[in-house]
């Protein structure tokens, strides 16, 4: 049986491809998988099958907890799940460390024989020391070091090299070190592996796949194949590697990419860590904010306190919002100087960088409505959340069926409504419904929303004196209408229900600025506490209604731009469309063509074709 935090968590998971992991009761993550969509993905592991794996039976056994990360493309989500895959080595693998001291790579190639180890300090004082992270998690960065040693023969041992010892270690016979240790490299050879191990974590693998060819066409000329077959396999090793990485379409280079959502009193906030352009880990942090903390403040404050604690900052650091100007020139002198070097903070606008902080922001928002509903559910506060709305709003019940209403449109196009029902405080998808706009021009949210709320209770109406006894989803009776917006939607909506004669249905409006809640009949906003359930509540129903909303806005906006001026002709129909755009190629074509020839397409007549060129 499906635990019911499981069950709401799953309904609020998103339609989009990325990558899932999934935790056991000691907070270890057991598995990692993509999917093109989480939700479905992730719901089948609860779908009771006779044709269900060992694997995934023993999976379900173990499974407490689950999240994901969201990626724009499957391909992204394939490549990412990759990338953790061979970081966390998925059978009960490791989640990140609550620890901000991350694990570095770190070379001194002041030494004569450099070694290749982990560090979680950084000086500044030795020019030669290079330093390769943050790394997610110590796992991850000795996954890291195993695959450079299966890559290339540098030594692991810490003894000191004098090239006279009698015999070399297990790594030397296996071909894992060039044997420094017993003189059969020199100091020149071996630091020439160490060139390409610091060239292969820059991520510039180029070049070293260009020298190794060069070797390996050496080789091969002087008949040296089993070098040169080496050689060849190295460069594959290598190659497949720097494939895999390449999750983002960003030029190579350094940079975090931070992004927050707020709820109540405080922030969840994401950071994705890039790394030559190439996403090797992110982690996120709860962070208790003040009163009267904007978003901009909160990010402040978490960059301040995250990279004062982190010993490594990157020369870029992509923001979700504009630090104001007075902030602005202190946190870069702090910055710049931790780091040794310039810092730059940059919030984008557009392009990639803009689309990658994009999918933090989502990742961030995503995160912050799974640990809501994780608690509120765990902590079964749906009661104490429909007794507070009750008594706030004054209702003469519990609303055990909330509908919540919300308007989408740019300018006054493609409008569309939406209605989401919570049932018992929790979403009941298979009720919700989408409306579009068909009476209202130009741009006027009220009329919108009395067109939406008129279609939908016009039913519950008629239905009551045709069929009292109708028991569909559609025509069920709401203990609560809550409407996206503030007092003047509120006036819309009740227009509507004073047209209709409805009297026993409550309603109430809730404004997203400041969280305020307005009824009839009352000329002052309600305010609830902001760690009142029951406000969490409604705005978990005001932010569905609106994603829902968005989401049908979105596809319409998306079918109208693939449209074309055929739609618009009375008597061209989709079938008709799709022949004379076989036949021509394009409108532009068409219009262009004589009345016979686009009479001769199939389901057309002279009469049609005639008025075709009247509208084109």
């Amino acid at each position: 049986m499906v635990s019911t935090n499981f069950t709401e968590r799953l309904k609020q998971t998103p339609k989009s491809p990325g990558v899932y992991r999934m935790y056991n009761k000691s907070g270890k993550i057991i598995y990692i998988g993509k999917a093109s969509n989480l939700q479905n993905r992730l719901r089948s592991y609860f779908n009771k099958s006779k044709t269900q794996t060992p694997k995934i039976k023993t999976l379900i056994k173990v499974l407490k907890n689950f999240d994901f990360t969201v990626t724009e493309s499957e391909q992204e989500a394939l490549i990412l799940e990759c990338n953790l895959i061979k970081e966390y080595q998925p059978r009960f693998n490791s989640r990140l460390k609550d620890d901000k001291s991350y694990p570095f790579i770190k070379i001194d190639t002041s030494e004569e024989f450099p070694q290749v180890y982990i560090t979680r300090n950084i000086s500044f004082n030795n020019p030669n020391d290079k330093y390769f992270g943050p790394y997610a998690s110590a796992s991850s960065i000795r996954k890291t070091l195993a695959l450079l040693k299966k890559l290339f023969p540098y030594r692991s041992c810490t003894k000191p090299i004098t090239g006279k010892d009698e015999r070399a270690c297990l790594d030397y016979h296996i071909g894992r070190c060039v044997g420094p240790c017993i003189g059969e490299s020199s100091k020149e050879q071996y630091n020439e592996i160490i060139n390409q191990v610091i060239m292969f974590l820059e991520g510039d693998t180029s070049k070293i796949v260009k020298s190794l060819k060069a070797k390996m066409m050496f080789s091969a000329d002087n008949l040296e194949f089993e070098k040169a077959s080496h050689l060849r396999d190295q460069i594959r090793a290598i190659e497949k590697v720097h494939e895999g990485q390449k999750v983002l379409k960003i030029n190579s280079s350094n940079f975090d990419a931070i992004a927050l959502s707020q709820s109540q009193d405080e922030a969840w906030v994401e950071v994705f860590f890039i790394r030559q352009g190439k996403l090797i880990g992110r982690d996120n942090y709860l962070m208790s904010i003040g009163e009267d903390d904007d978003e901009s403040s909160i990010q402040t404050a978490f960059i301040k306190q995250f990279y004062k604690v982190t010993p490594y900052v990157p020369p870029l650091i992509l923001t979700q919002h504009e630090i104001t100007e007075e902030e602005e020139d202190i946190l870069i002198s702090f910055l710049s100087t931790k780091r040794h070097g310039k810092v730059n903070i940059h919030t984008p606008k557009r392009g990639e960088r803009r689309k990658l902080v994009k999918m933090v922001e989502e990742n961030a928002s995503k995160g912050m409505d799974q640990l809501k509903i994780s608690r509120f559910v765990e902590s079964d506060n749906s009661e104490t959340a429909l007794k507070e709305i009750q008594e706030a709003l004054n209702l003469p019940q519990k609303p055990y069926r909330i509908e919540c209403y919300d308007i989408s449109n740019i300018q006054g196009t493609n409008a569309v409504g939406s209605m989401i029902v919570f049932e018992n405080a929790s979403p009941k998808t298979s009720d919700y419904r989408r409306f579009k706009i068909k009476s209202v021009e130009g741009i006027d949210d009220y009329s919108m929303m009395q067109e939406m709320l008129s279609r939908r209770f016009k039913k519950i109406v008629y239905s009551a004196k045709s069929s009292p006894d109708n028991q569909n989803s559609w025509i069920k009776k709401p203990d609560l209408v809550l409407i996206d917006g503030g007092k003047g939607h509120l006036g819309a909506a009740l227009q509507v229900f004073l047209n209709l004669g409805i009297t026993d249905i409550s309603i109430a409006s809730i404004a997203k600025s400041e969280e305020e809640v307005f009824v009839p009949k009352t000329p002052e906003p309600i305010i609830l506490p902001r760690n009142s359930q029951g406000l969490f509540l409604l705005q978990r129903a005001r932010d569905e209604a609106h994603r829902f909303a968005i989401t049908y806005h979105r596809t319409r906006r998306s079918k109208s731009a693939t449209s074309s001026s055929l739609d618009m002709i009375p008597g061209i129909g989709p079938k008709k469309k799709r022949h004379l755009i076989r036949k021509f190629g394009s409108v532009k074509v068409i219009k262009e063509s004589s009345v016979t020839e686009i009479a001769s397409t199939p389901g057309m007549t002279l009469k049609l074709a005639n008025l075709l060129k009247e509208y084109l």
